[in-house]
């Protein structure tokens, strides 16, 4: 008598994800920023950092694919400054460093030749803005007195996104969004991603500011489109590129760039808000 195993469809869900190495890996990240969080304000910088780093990375190894050169040492060191400038000195330093980094990338790529220099030179600028530029507006967010819970705001909000598009997805997904980018992707999980988004905001920003539920629904409502937006972005590059998932370190996510794709997009947004809304305490 022969049996079929079914284990690998128990492992692996309708989004194609292997569900529970996912929420593993999920809620490993999660204690990892509430642990740095605790720490100290710059343990958490110290993760961030590396997490841009390896997303550098992963973005050198894609981009090599379509005979696209970054330069990836100015680009840590790039990445490094602007997260350390923010946190230390403010939008006016990140915006510097930014500007420096470019300058930089220009004179390493030319001292290399000019032969291919243009996509070359196109792509390293690139990666300079996304992620390393957006990445400081979360170093602006924990440059703050109460920097820690402007984190925890930013990053469970964006993670419900994620969390609601999924469940309301697989469940309920009917109608693609954007199927020649992203298959999986429906107008029911862009919904289920609003209403969690939107749910989160409004109790984190009661709960964490005391300040009315409307304006975290507001925030949340558009961190839902800013971390869908930047879902599709990654997904973009990555047909464009020809593969599946920026790297491979983590299980049932993929690489690193596949769990900052949204954080990224969204920390200018969620910082632009909490910096009208929730003034910084002097």
């Amino acid at each position: 008598m022969t049996t079929t195993s079914t284990e690998p469809a128990a492992r692996t869900s309708r989004a194609g994800r292997n569900l529970p190495a996912a929420i593993g890996v999920g809620a490993g990240l999660g204690v990892a920023v509430i642990a740095s969080l605790v720490i100290r304000r710059e343990a958490f910088a110290v993760v961030m950092g590396a997490a841009i780093v390896l997303g550098v990375w992963e973005l050198k190894k894609a981009l090599d694919t379509a005979h696209i050169r970054i330069s990836v040492v100015p680009l840590w060191i790039g990445a490094v400054s602007m997260i350390v400038s923010a946190l230390l000195r403010g939008p006016e330093a990140l915006i510097l460093t930014f500007g420096l980094t470019c300058v930089a990338l220009l004179i390493w790529r030319v001292a290399d030749g000019v032969a291919g220099s243009p996509g070359d030179l196109a792509g390293s600028m690139f990666v300079a803005l996304y992620p390393c530029f957006l990445a400081g507006f979360a170093a602006l967010m924990l440059s703050a007195t109460d920097g820690h819970w402007r984190i925890i705001f930013f990053v469970l909000v964006t993670v419900c996104s994620d969390i609601g598009g999924y469940a309301v997805g697989v469940l309920f997904g009917r109608h693609p969004m954007a199927p020649s980018v992203s298959p999986k992707k429906s107008w029911e999980g862009f919904a289920g991603s609003v209403a969690f988004c939107a749910l989160a905001g409004a109790l984190c920003m009661h709960w964490m500011f005391d300040h009315p539920w409307w304006e975290g629904v507001v925030i949340g409502a558009v961190v839902a489109f800013g971390a869908t937006t930047g879902d599709l972005i990654e997904s973009l590059i990555k047909r464009d590129l020809g593969i599946k998932d920026m790297g491979s370190l983590l299980p049932g996510h993929g690489g690193v760039m596949d769990r900052l794709d949204s954080l990224i997009i969204c920390a200018p947004i969620v910082w632009a808000f909490l910096t009208l809304w929730v003034p910084a305490i002097a």
